[in-house]
């Protein structure tokens, strides 16, 4: 295995988990800034009220797109399979 293969396994690695993490962490930020406005202009600083709807937002995420996430983690997978199979 040389460095390149190895170098380019790990950019392609990062890149899937970019891909497939960052629509829930954008919505659990837009979520965040919705609540921080909110508690701002209430004045309310409950702990709960800021956790408690990120969770439940950022689960929903995970149940509508975890499709699509588990298809591009397998697809990086099968690309890793294949590249160690055709080094052997």
């Amino acid at each position: 295995m040389t460095i390149e293969v190895f170098i380019d396994a790990f950019k392609n690695g990062i890149e899937t988990v970019l891909v497939v993490v960052t629509p829930a962490l954008l919505i659990s930020l837009v979520v965040g800034l919705i609540i921080s406005i909110f508690q701002a202009v209430t004045q309310i600083h409950e702990q709960t009220l800021t956790f408690a709807p990120k969770i439940i937002v950022v689960l929903l995420t995970v149940m509508f797109l975890g499709g699509w996430m588990l298809e591009k983690i397998v697809e990086y997978a099968k690309e890793m399979w294949e590249k160690l199979i055709g080094m052997i």
